[in-house]
C-alpha cells in the first residue's frame, strides 16, 4: 500500500498539470494562430468530406472549423495553404514497444499518437509528460506502464520495483492492488498480457480498472482467459486479435501458429465470434503485418521502402545498429512448401475475418506490434495498407488510425477527430486518401499539439531520457545479483573476509581482497530537477571501507548504514538537470579470487530518474 501511496505522490501532479482546462500543458503552447486554409477536411468521423475548409488552432486547440469565404482568417496568423490537399487527424500506432529513437520518424510519418504495450518501467510517464511540455520530440505517449502476465520470466527476483513490466499477482486482491499501483502511477490503461491466471484474478481486474475509470486490454490466449470471457468481462481491445484464430478454428484445430489456425477457420465460428466482439463494442488490434511476415502481396515494396528509409544518414547517426538489423532481419523470414501454401490460405482467412468483422459493425485500430523488428512510422503506413489489401474501405482505415483508437481509451473528447475544442493533432496530405490509402504516405504537413513540426531529421536527435523499450529497469541484472548473492555474500560477514578490523569504518569491512559489489534496490526511483541536496538508499551486498559510488560519473559521498546499505548525499548541482542517470557501485582491487567470474569490482546500474519540473 505504501508503494502505490509513493507512486501516486510522485506522478498525480504531473497527470493533473496535464488534464486539466487551461493547464500548463496548454498554456506552454505561445498564443499564436495557425490557419490550415483551403484543403479537403476528413475529420475522423466517418461522414462526407468538407472541400475548402478553413481550421484555426490557437495554441494547442482547434477553435473554428469552418468554409472558405464563411470564415474570418485572426490577423498575424501562421496560414498553412492546403488548396488541393486533403487534412486529416494525427494517426497512432496502437501498439508500440516505444523507445527514444522513434519520436522524430513516427512524426514525420504522421504518427501523433501511440499506445505502448506495458514495458515502459518508471520511466513511462516523465517521458510522457516531457512530451506534451515540450521538452522532448516525439508523438503522445499512452502507456500501460507495466503490464500484467503469468510468467514473470527474469524478472521474478523479488526484488523489482512495483512498475517493472511482466509482473504476476498472487491473489485477486494482489490483482486489485497491481491494478491500482499502475493507475496511481499515472497509467491511461491496464494490460493483461495472457489469460493463464486465474479467472477470478482478471474479473477483480477488470473490476478494479473499471472503478477508477480507466480501460484494460487483454491478449486472450488463455487458458483461463479467452476471447468470450474477455468480451464478456469487459475488455475494451485485443492486442494480436489474440484468440481470435482458436476461437474461430475448426473443432479439434490446434498450432502455435495463428496463420495455420486460421487456415482451419470453421465460418460459423468466425461469424459468431464476431457477434460476441461487436455486441461487446470490443475492438480488435490485429497487427496483420506482424502475424504475417512476407505473406502481404506489397512485402517487397514495403522491404524497398524501408531500406530507402534507412539510407538516410541523419537517420542513421542515431538509430541503433541492433535495431537496424533486427527490423533488415525480418525480410529475410519465408516460409517454404507446402508450410507456405498452408500458411497463405491462412493469411487469407485471417484478412477476410477482420474484413467480417468491419462490415459487422466492429473497430480496429491501426497498430504495428512496433518494436525492433519494424520501422517507426513507416509501419503504420504498411499496416493500413495490409488493412486495404483485406478489402477495409479507406474511410474505416482512417477511423481505426483516429477515432477509434482515441475512442478506446476514452480520450474522444480531446483527440481522434478534427473538431472544435479538441486538441490539434493534424496531418495534412497531398493526394486523396479516400482514393488509395497509400496517398497517405505523401505527407505534406504534420501539426503537433498545435505546432507545425519541422519535418526532418537530426543527426543530433536523442533525449535525456534514453528510453529503451522493454529494457529499461530501475535496476539492471537482477538474476545476476540472485546467483552472485547466493555464491559470495554471507550475512554477518563478507566474503573475502573482512573480521573485525572493517567495523571501526562506519560498519563496514576492510578485506585485503575484496568481493564483487551488487545493487538490488535504490529508493527513490524519482526526483524532480532542481531539488535541494537529497539522499539516495542503495540496498545491496559485498559493500568494503574502500567502495566508491558514482552518480552519473562522479564519485559521491555516502554513509556506510551497514555492509548492506549506503545513503548517498546528492549535491543540489547533480539535480539541475533531467534525465535517467547511472548509479554504481566500485570496489577496490584486487577481488577475492574465489568470486572471480562474476565482475570487475564495479557492480550492476542502479538509475535515478530526475524528471523535469513544470511548476
Amino acid at each position: 500500500m505504501k508503494r502505490t501511496i509513493y507512486y501516486s505522490i510522485i506522478f498525480s501532479l504531473a497527470l493533473l498539470v496535464w488534464l486539466m482546462p487551461g493547464s500548463l500543458a496548454a498554456q506552454a503552447q505561445q498564443a499564436g494562430t495557425v490557419v490550415i486554409n483551403g484543403g479537403t477536411l476528413i475529420d475522423g468521423n466517418g461522414g462526407t468530406p468538407v472541400p475548402d475548409s478553413v481550421i484555426i488552432i490557437q495554441g494547442n486547440r482547434i477553435t473554428n472549423v469552418g468554409r472558405k469565404g464563411q470564415t474570418t482568417i485572426p490577423a498575424n496568423a501562421q496560414v498553412i495553404n492546403a488548396d488541393g490537399k486533403f487534412i486529416l487527424p494525427g494517426m497512432w500506432d496502437c501498439q508500440t514497444s516505444y523507445s527514444w529513437w522513434y519520436g522524430e520518424l513516427m512524426l514525420n510519418h504522421g504518427v501523433t499518437s501511440t499506445m505502448d504495450v506495458g514495458i515502459q518501467f518508471e520511466l513511462a510517464v516523465p517521458v510522457r509528460e516531457a512530451i506534451l511540455h515540450g521538452k522532448m520530440i516525439g508523438p503522445r505517449t499512452w502507456t500501460g506502464i507495466a503490464n500484467i502476465t503469468t510468467n514473470s520470466g527474469n524478472r521474478g527476483t523479488g526484488l523489482e520495483t512495483p512498475l517493472t513490466p511482466a509482473q504476476v499477482p498472487k491473489s485477486a486482491e494482489g490483482m486489485r492492488e497491481f491494478v491500482r499501483t499502475r493507475i496511481n502511477a499515472g497509467a491511461d490503461y491496464i494490460i493483461f498480457q495472457d489469460g493463464g491466471l486465474p479467472a477470478e484474478f482478471y474479473q477483480a481486474g477488470l473490476d478494479e480498472a473499471k472503478k477508477l475509470g480507466k480501460p484494460v486490454f487483454t491478449r486472450a490466449s488463455g487458458p483461463n482467459m479467452r476471447v468470450r470471457e474477455a468480451a464478456l468481462w469487459g475488455s475494451v481491445g485485443l492486442p494480436h486479435s489474440r484468440g481470435i484464430p482458436e476461437a474461430a478454428a475448426r473443432d479439434g484445430s490446434t498450432s502455435n501458429n495463428s496463420l495455420d489456425l486460421y487456415a482451419d477457420m470453421d465460418d460459423a465460428k468466425a461469424n459468431a465470434v464476431v457477434q460476441l466482439l461487436v455486441q461487446n463494442r470490443v475492438a480488435l488490434i490485429p497487427n496483420l503485418y506482424h502475424e504475417a511476415p512476407s505473406y502481404p502481396r506489397d512485402w517487397a515494396r514495403f522491404e524497398a521502402e524501408g531500406r530507402r528509409l534507412f539510407s538516410n544518414p541523419d537517420i542513421l547517426a542515431y538509430y541503433p545498429e541492433h535495431s537496424l538489423q533486427d527490423y533488415l532481419a525480418n525480410f529475410r523470414m519465408r516460409d517454404t512448401g507446402a508450410v507456405r501454401e498452408r500458411r497463405m490460405r491462412g493469411y487469407q482467412n485471417m484478412l477476410r475475418f477482420h474484413k467480417m468483422f468491419i462490415d459487422a459493425g466492429g473497430r480496429l485500430l491501426t497498430g504495428g506490434d512496433t518494436n525492433d523488428t519494424k520501422a517507426p512510422g513507416l509501419m503504420q503506413h504498411h499496416e493500413m495498407q495490409v488493412m486495404a489489401e483485406a478489402g477495409i474501405t479507406p474511410m474505416k482505415i482512417i477511423q481505426a488510425a483516429t477515432k477509434f483508437p482515441a475512442q478506446s481509451i476514452g480520450v474522444d473528447d480531446r483527440l481522434g477527430t478534427i473538431e472544435v475544442g479538441k486538441l490539434a493533432d493534424v496531418v495534412i496530405v497531398n493526394a486523396d486518401p479516400l482514393q488509395d490509402i497509400r496517398n497517405l504516405t505523401q505527407i505534406d504537413q504534420v501539426v503537433f499539439d498545435g505546432k507545425v513540426v519541422e519535418r526532418t531529421y537530426r543527426p543530433w536527435f536523442g533525449d535525456p531520457f534514453l528510453m529503451d523499450g522493454g529494457n529499461s529497469p530501475t535496476v539492471e541484472a537482477l538474476t545476476w545479483v540472485v546467483a552472485l548473492k547466493q555464491a559470495t555474500f554471507r550475512q554477518g560477514g563478507q566474503g573475502g573476509g573482512g573480521g573485525q578490523a572493517g567495523r571501526a569504518f562506519q560498519g563496514l569491512p576492510n578485506p585485503q581482497d575484496s568481493p564483487q559489489p551488487a545493487i538490488e534496490t535504490i529508493s527513490p526511483v524519482l526526483v524532480t530537477q532542481g531539488s535541494p541536496t537529497t539522499t539516495v538508499t542503495l540496498q545491496g551486498f559485498n559493500f568494503v571501507r574502500r567502495s566508491r559510488v558514482y552518480f552519473d560519473g562522479v564519485s559521491v559521498p555516502y554513509r556506510a548504514v551497514s555492509p548492506t546499505e549506503l545513503q548517498l548525499t546528492l549535491d543540489e548541482n547533480l539535480l539541475r538537470k533531467a534525465g535517467r542517470f547511472d548509479v554504481v557501485v566500485e570496489n577496490p582491487l584486487p577481488l577475492n579470487g574465489d568470486h572471480q567470474g562474476f565482475g570487475n569490482g564495479t557492480s550492476n546500474k542502479a538509475h535515478l530518474i530526475v524528471n523535469f519540473r513544470y511548476y
